[in-house]
C-alpha cells in the first residue's frame, strides 16, 4: 500500500505563523497547476503500480480551488476502489454548501480543518481568515453532505494565553463532537512575520512552565472524552486514526504531488522544487522537478526513531537490526530508569512523563 499527497499552495493570505511553502495571489495559475499536477501523476506512472489507499489534498488552501479543479483532482486520482480515506484540507470560512456537495460528489469523506483557536482575538492575531462563529457552520455544511468524519487543528501556546483561555478552547473543540483533534504548541520559526515579531521584542513566547500545563490539560480532557491520543500531537476516537499521516509515522512508502511535495519509498526520499512556476515549467518539458536522496542504514534508524517513537506504539523493535537494537535498548537505559521511556516485549515507547522531553528522549537515540 502507499499514500498519496497533493500539495496546493495557494492561499489567499498568509497565517504569521505559516513554515510551509505557499503562495498568495496567484489565483490566475491555478488551472496550469492543476494541469501540471495531474501530468505529474502520469510522469510518475501512477507510482510504479503500487496500491494508493489514502489520498490527501494539503496546502496551502485546498479550498480555495475551485469546485471544477476539485473535481479534477478527484477523476484523475481517486479511486473508489483502493482509497480508504480521501482527505481534504478546507478553511472553516471557505466551506459552503455548495463546496460540502462537490467535496463528498469527489468521494471526499474526510476534511481537515484549520481551527487554531475559537478566540476571534487570537485569530487576527494569526491572521486567519475566519472568525469562531464559522467554525460550527463548516462543521454543519460537512455533516449535511454526508461528510462525517472531521478533523479541527488547534494551537495552544499564544502569547499572554492563560490555562483558562486554553481550557476554553479545548471545551468549544469539543461541543462540536469531531472525530479527530491535532493540537500544536505555537512555533516561531526563523523567516516567519512571527518569529520577526519575537526576535522585535513586540511579543514574548509562553514559558515553557504554562505550556506543559497546557499540553497537560489537553490529554486529561480529551482522554476524558473518550479520545484516544495515538500520537504526540493527535488525538481521535476509537477507529478514527488518520490512516494517511499515518504512512508518515509507520514508514508507509508515500507520494508528493506538486510545489515542494516530498515522496518516499524506503530506499529514497525526493522532494519537489518549492516554487509554482519552476514546477509548472519542468513539467510541462516532461521533467520530474525533484531532488533526491537514498537512504542509508543510519538514516533509516534515525528516521523510524524520530517517527515511531511519536506515536503511542513506539518503536517496533524487530524492525531494527541486532547492532542497531543495542544500540537503541543501550542509549535507552537512562530513559527507561527516568520512567520517560518503556520497554514492552519488542515495542519501546514513550510514557506520559516522557511525551513532555520526547525530543530530548529522541536526541539520545539517535545515530550521529
Amino acid at each position: 500500500m502507499a499514500g498519496l499527497y497533493v500539495h496546493i499552495p495557494f492561499c489567499q493570505s498568509r497565517c504569521i505563523y505559516c513554515g510551509f511553502y505557499s503562495t498568495s495571489g496567484m489565483m490566475h495559475r491555478h488551472d496550469a497547476y492543476i494541469d501540471a499536477v495531474l501530468k505529474e501523476w502520469q510522469l510518475r506512472n501512477a507510482f510504479d503500480g503500487q496500491r494508493i489507499e489514502t489520498l490527501y489534498i494539503g496546502g496551502g488552501t485546498p479550498s480555495q480551488l475551485s469546485e471544477r479543479n476539485i473535481l479534477r483532482l478527484s477523476e484523475a486520482l481517486y479511486n473508489k476502489e483502493t482509497i480508504k480515506e480521501f482527505t481534504v484540507e478546507c478553511n472553516p470560512d471557505d466551506v459552503s454548501p455548495s463546496l460540502a456537495a462537490t467535496l463528498a460528489a469527489a468521494g471526499v469523506n474526510r476534511v481537515s480543518m484549520g481551527v487554531q483557536t475559537f478566540s476571534n482575538s487570537r485569530l487576527a492575531f494569526l491572521r486567519r481568515r475566519h472568525r469562531a462563529e464559522d467554525i460550527s457552520t463548516a462543521v454543519q455544511c460537512l455533516r449535511d453532505a454526508d461528510i462525517c468524519n472531521i478533523s479541527i487543528d488547534l494551537m495552544f501556546g499564544f502569547p499572554d494565553e492563560t490555562l483558562e483561555d486554553w481550557d476554553a478552547d479545548i471545551t468549544a473543540a469539543l461541543s462540536l463532537g469531531v472525530q479527530h483533534l491535532s493540537a500544536y504548541s505555537l512555533m516561531y520559526e526563523e523567516g516567519t512575520p512571527l518569529y520577526r515579531l519575537l526576535t522585535a521584542g513586540k511579543i514574548q513566547e509562553t514559558d515553557e512552565g504554562v505550556s506543559a500545563e497546557m499540553y497537560e490539560k489537553l490529554l486529561d480532557r480529551l482522554a476524558s472524552a473518550g479520545y484516544e491520543h495515538y500520537e504526540i500531537s493527535n488525538f481521535a476516537l476509537p477507529g478514527y486514526r488518520s490512516r494517511h499521516n499515518s504512512c508518515y509515522w509507520d514508514g508507509t512508502p508515500y507520494i508528493g504531488l506538486g510545489a515542494a511535495a516530498h515522496s518516499y519509498d524506503v530506499a529514497t526520499r525526493s522532494w519537489n522544487v518549492a516554487s509554482v512556476e519552476e514546477y509548472i515549467a519542468s513539467i510541462a518539458s516532461d521533467t520530474l522537478p525533484s531532488e533526491c536522496e537514498t537512504i542509508d542504514s543510519r538514516t533509516r534508524y534515525n528516521d523510524i526513531v524520530t517517527t515511531a517513537l511519536r506515536t503511542c506504539e513506539g518503536i517496533d523493535l524487530t524492525l531494527l537490526s541486532p547492532t542497531e537494537r543495542d544500540y537503541c535498548l543501550g542509549n535507552a537505559s537512562r530513559s527507561i530508569s527516568n520512567g520517560f521511556l518503556v520497554q514492552e516485549a519488542n515495542r519501546l515507547h514513550l510514557t506520559r512523563k516522557g511525551l513532555f522531553i520526547s525530543d530530548d528522549v529522541m536526541s539520545d537515540l539517535i545515530m550521529v
